[in-house]
């Protein structure tokens, strides 16, 4: 059988709180590539997120406040991300910024976890959780690789995301060929 979009996101939530641990405790290169992919991750997970996920959600009975307390989460999480992002894992005050952000970010991932996903498992079928799977793994394949806060409803991330994570995409071929 095929991975349906909460074993997907469950997933990437478990591999998010891997790289959380790695920062914790990485140094020199080990820590900055850590870093780079804990950005990544989160990016392109929440871009896919705010494209299929909440929209399917929203469609179900009282979803509509529990989506839009997740995007303010997420807002805030993106904000926090895009500083940190900025400053780079060596800067003064990084840690006690990446404490923060872990913590936000962890109790975001359990919220999804505890009112997003059993609506989405009581409301839609499992074929149409797995056609949702294969819709955020396209997502994702086009989706932002830096935090671009403001950009959370599918409508910008459909307008402005393909450019955006061009732009992203250079940059992060820039870092890789410069190390």
């Amino acid at each position: 059988m095929a991975d349906d979009v909460i074993t997907l996101l469950h997933r990437q939530h478990a591999e998010i709180r891997t790289l959380f641990t790695e920062l914790e405790t990485a140094t020199g290169d080990e820590r900055k590539e850590a870093w780079y992919q804990l950005v990544r991750l989160l990016s392109i997970h929440e871009t896919a997120e705010e494209e299929i996920v909440h929209p399917a959600v929203k469609r179900v009975d009282g979803g509509e406040p529990i989506v839009d307390a997740r995007v303010a989460e997420e807002h805030r999480a993106k904000e926090l991300l895009s500083t940190m992002d900025r400053i780079g894992p060596d800067a003064e005050g990084f840690d006690t910024l990446l404490v923060q952000l872990r913590d936000d970010v962890l109790a975001h991932a359990e919220h999804e976890e505890q009112t997003e996903f059993p609506l989405l498992r009581e409301k839609y079928d499992q074929e149409r959780l797995e056609r949702m799977a294969k819709a955020v793994r396209a997502a994702e394949a086009i989706a932002p690789t830096r935090p671009h806060p403001g950009v959370e409803s599918p409508i910008a991330n459909m307008a402005l995301g393909p450019v955006v994570a061009v732009v992203d995409k250079a940059r992060d071929a820039i870092r890789k060929v410069l190390g």
